[in-house]
């Protein structure tokens, strides 16, 4: 945001009446969205139930939730209708609740049509929930459902599960069950180790491996190092060291640490090209040329908060129509480069349509980058223009809809008549509301940090509550004239009902919070 201001408020909450979590929304009403769910019950044929039916999905979404209030109705119906498709795949095992990526059963998915590609996204979405044992068991079922073993197909696809955990834990404070699964992550960074890296300490991986199939820079059997699995690994190495801190175990966090810091060196010495100013692919598990394209894979280290400052040049292509920037939305590839688009259509093709996954993972980077200081690219007004892009993108004939992968000028979802694409779960957005557009940035600390990115003359008014967070109740409100929720003028932040700090404009909010006692 321009002009940040930061704000530390103490605050230390005696009332008896505060000893108890809030058990609701302080300022919302939930009866107020119910109306968005009835409208998707209605618009479709439910072809597939798992745990929770569409006549269910209410009282679940209401018992689950945060809510969402904004003047701008598409960003409101999308939301409520991202959480009333990620339950539509929660599926209860004998091994307990797991999420799926498809409704339709595939044949290369592990038992229980699992498929670990998006498995970072699930975490990262589903951190939101009130109830985290759905989470809880579809860890432990990746990692210990196969006879107290991970399941076979856990590590078919380059993963950031790690990474993902720890920022769960950001969230929840669940600090037992994060230890709890050291020894897990620990050795699947290790066959990481042993499986794919390359003597020169890089990473490598086949774009299908990535769940990219088709790219410009590689193909299905082709070994390149590229931004995406060494930006995975980073980020679980990082994670790692983190989590080792937090069991007491300083040897192996020093590991870690070490780890991370070498991988960072590498993948700015040796996937930067200097000449076209992005991280790039480099080919023959990189020790051959850069691959000569830029992709949206390339915004992914920031992902990870990975980059220094003087890489930011790579920024300037999301907002450059010669660059990833189309009419609906981010391309995975430039749209300048001469192959562009040219390896047919409607086979999960990843050389330039849209692919929700992807834009996920830059609008993530791009809110990490916009919240450390130094940025003289980026602006809250590109961040909502993207996002904005991304709500739009999620409609199909006239109605919401979420699915593979898009036409970039038209549109058009490129398998949305297929059965296998309705309801696609393989990308966040309902993360990207909470920690991104409205800004509440999780820590590991006590401090609760609120920076919206939302420009100044956007929205007059809006409103994100029933938080649950570190184990309280957050509401978040803006409400530039004090008329719309009387609840006062400004940004305010709420804990368990009570304002604990509050600014005049739309700006960074550090609170420094005592536990409620």
């Amino acid at each position: 945001m321009k002009g940040h201001t930061y704000i530390f408020l103490f605050m230390l909450v005696v009332m008896s009446s505060c000893s108890k979590r809030s058990t609701g929304p302080a300022v919302l009403k939930a009866e107020d969205f119910r109306h968005h769910v009835a409208h998707f019950n209605r618009m479709e044929d439910e072809s597939k139930v798992n745990l929770i039916s569409n006549a269910q999905s209410w009282e679940w979404m209401k018992a689950n939730i945060p809510l969402f209030d904004c003047p701008q109705d598409n960003f409101q119906e999308i939301y409520y209708y991202r959480w009333w498709t990620f339950r539509k795949h929660i599926h209860q095992t004998p091994q307990g609740f797991i999420f799926t990526e498809f409704l339709v059963a595939r044949s290369y998915a592990d038992k229980y049509n699992m498929i670990s590609c998006a498995l970072g996204h699930h975490i990262y979405e589903g951190r939101w929930l009130h109830d985290q044992r759905y989470l809880n068991d579809y860890v432990h079922v990746w990692y210990r459902g196969n006879e107290g073993g991970r399941m076979k197909k856990l590590l078919t696809f380059s993963s950031w599960t790690a990474d993902a955990l720890y920022n769960r834990y950001k969230v929840t404070h669940d600090k037992d069950f994060l230890t709890d699964m050291l020894p897990d992550l620990d050795q699947e960074y290790q066959t990481w180790e042993k499986d794919r890296r390359t003597e020169n300490g890089l990473f490598w991986q086949t774009d299908v491996k990535d769940g990219m199939e088709e790219s410009l820079s590689g193909g299905r059997r082709e070994q390149n190092a590229r931004p995406t699995i060494n930006s995975y690994m980073f980020g679980n190495a990082n994670a790692l060291s983190a989590i080792a801190t937090l069991k007491g175990d300083n040897a192996q966090a020093s590991t870690y640490k070490s780890k991370a810091d070498t991988l960072k060196d590498l993948i700015e010495k040796k996937l930067w090209n200097n000449d076209s100013q992005f991280f790039e692919t480099v080919q023959k598990r990189g020790t051959g040329a850069f691959a000569g394209v830029r992709e949206a894979i390339g915004f992914i280290p920031w992902y990870f908060n990975l980059p220094d400052e003087k890489y930011d040049a790579a920024w300037q292509q999301v907002i450059d129509p010669k660059g990833f920037r189309a009419p609906f939305g981010l391309t995975t590839a430039e749209r300048r480069h001469p192959d562009f688009r040219t390896r047919g259509c409607c086979k999960c093709e990843w050389d330039g349509a849209v692919w929700p996954f992807a834009t996920a993972q830059t609008l993530t980077g791009m809110a990490n980058r916009l919240n450390l200081t130094g940025n003289k690219i980026l602006g809250d007004t590109t961040y909502f223009r993207l996002l904005e892009l991304y709500v739009e993108s999620q409609y199909y004939r006239g109605k919401p809809y979420i699915g593979e992968y898009l036409d970039e000028t038209t549109g058009y979802w490129l398998k949305g008549d297929q059965e296998r694409s309705r309801y696609y779960n393989h990308s966040t957005f309902n993360d990207l509301i909470i920690s991104g557009l409205v800004g509440l940035r999780p820590r590991e600390d006590e401090v609760i940090e609120v920076n919206p990115l939302i420009p100044a003359d956007k929205w007059d008014w809006f409103c994100l509550d029933n938080v649950l967070y570190h184990g309280k109740i957050l509401t978040i409100i803006w409400d530039k004239n004090g008329d719309h929720y009387k609840k006062g003028k400004g940004l305010q932040v709420l804990v368990n009902g009570k304002k604990a700090g509050s600014a005049s404009k739309l700006q960074k909010i550090m609170i420094a919070e005592m536990p409620l006692k």
